[in-house]
């Protein structure tokens, strides 16, 4: 159970990570656009191999499909309200992006962590094993959010000491929401996890396409799609050899 909270700790860490360096450090928005292109990537290996895959395999078809478009809905219905308070561009680091939008930017990327550390302590059921793809995927995926997010806190006017204390209370719940998961899906039924699993595939997913994506092409350009692929086939051999 602890285990499960350890490692959506761990998964959570990356917003911090990104934080202290947007903080500390001067990193080009090209290098933030390639490590969210990889990113990407890594995140749609994951989606499909660890919760799409699975959840078709273990609960049906059925199941599956409800929860992936459902899942994709909900997050672009928070999107939308979150992206009409200001968060729309939470995920960019440029300083015209972000108007006044601070807690915004901390909801959203909350909307983002939570379907993904539920997940992480939900792959611990059954085999006692972490996904290590999921985990490695989601963590990758967090660094740019965790940089381009605090710029855009920067810019609105937050402190220092404020940006790091809304940062780590996402390893917080992001590390609760795991154990969570973990915690009250034990015992749960294949067509309700696989169900579940979908969930957090249509929500990754759609956020992908809606954010990920499209920031990681303006910072890095044509190049966008090759390091995408390069993430892809990380997922791949990682799936492969876990």
């Amino acid at each position: 159970m602890w285990n499960a909270a350890m490692w959506g700790g761990i998964s959570g860490s990356a917003v911090l990570v990104g934080a202290i360096a947007a903080l500390f450090l001067s990193i080009p928005k090209k290098i933030i656009g390639y490590i969210m292109a990889f990113g990407t990537g890594v995140l749609i290996g994951a989606a499909s191999y660890e919760l799409l895959g699975d959840a078709v395999h273990n609960g049906g078809i059925t199941s599956t499909s409800i929860g992936f478009v459902t899942g994709a809905a909900v997050f672009t219905l928070f999107d939308y309200l979150v992206s009409k308070r200001g968060a729309s561009h939470r995920k960019r680091s440029e300083k015209k992006a972000v108007e006044s939008a601070g807690i915004a930017i901390f909801i959203g990327t909350l909307i983002d962590a939570i379907p993904e550390s539920i997940m992480i302590g939900s792959s611990l059921l059954g085999n006692q094993s972490v996904s290590f793809l999921l985990v490695i995927a989601i963590f990758i995926s967090n660094i740019p959010e965790g940089l381009s997010s605090t710029v855009g806190m920067k810019n609105s006017g937050y402190s220092k000491a404020k940006i790091l204390f809304l940062w780590i209370s996402v390893l917080l719940i992001s590390s609760f929401a795991s154990w969570a998961g973990y915690f009250f899906l034990d015992g749960a039924s294949d067509a309700f996890m696989s169900g579940i699993a979908a969930f957090a595939g249509g929500g990754i997913i759609a956020m992908i396409a809606s954010t990920m994506m499209p920031e990681a092409y303006e910072d890095s350009g044509p190049t966008t799609g090759l390091i995408a692929a390069l993430g892809l086939l990380a997922s791949l051999l990682l799936d492969h050899f876990s």
